[in-house]
């Protein structure tokens, strides 16, 4: 609105709307593409997997080249390099992405908000902490689906929902439906 009392004065000058990095975003489009078409038999497809890892490996090693000289300078170009390093494999890789998705909700990207929570449950877990929001959901074997660690108190709902996390009642229904669909091994 302020901008628009501007528009058309003598010296104003409209401020400069800089593009996403392309090649941060093609390295996004295939970590998403991925998962996006992935199908439950290729989970224990121990080949695909193994693909994918390195696959991920290979965008993180080029997205960090990237953030390294400095070419993320716009909210997406964060929001993407925040989901590229979302799915490494190491307590550093996720707390990058942490701080990857604060930049892009601090640069005004309202969708980084559920990815911030998430990266950060992410590395608390990697560090044998339990999760805060509610993110991250595991199924193994041994117990069947769970969100253990959790410490499920910390957080109240209302911090969940501004950061587009799903509450409590959400989160242990979509557990109920896990663990209907994958339950635990029966010992």
């Amino acid at each position: 609105m302020a901008l628009a009392l501007f528009a058309g004065a003598p010296g104003f000058t409209a401020p400069r709307v800089e593009p996403d990095n392309a090649e941060l975003e093609a390295l996004f489009v295939a970590d998403q593409a991925v998962r996006t078409s992935i199908k439950p038999e290729q989970i224990a497809d121990r080949a695909f997997v193994e693909k994918m890892l390195l696959d991920d490996q290979s965008r993180r090693v080029a997205a960090r080249k990237l953030l390294d000289a400095g070419a993320l300078h716009t909210a997406g170009d964060f929001y993407a390099a925040a989901y590229i390093f979302q799915h490494g494999r190491s307590a550093d890789d996720y707390l990058l992405a942490h701080s990857l998705a604060v930049a892009a909700v601090a640069k005004g990207k309202a969708e980084a908000r559920w990815i911030a929570a998430a990266t950060l449950d992410r590395y608390l877990q990697k560090i044998g902490q339990q999760q805060i929001y509610g993110t991250q959901f595991i199924t193994s074997r041994a117990t069947g689906p769970t969100m253990e660690p959790y410490n499920p108190q910390l957080v109240p709902d209302a911090l969940r929902s501004a950061l587009d996390v799903p509450v409590r009642k959400e989160q242990d229904a979509r557990l109920e439906t896990m663990t209907t669909v994958a339950p635990g091994r029966a010992d």
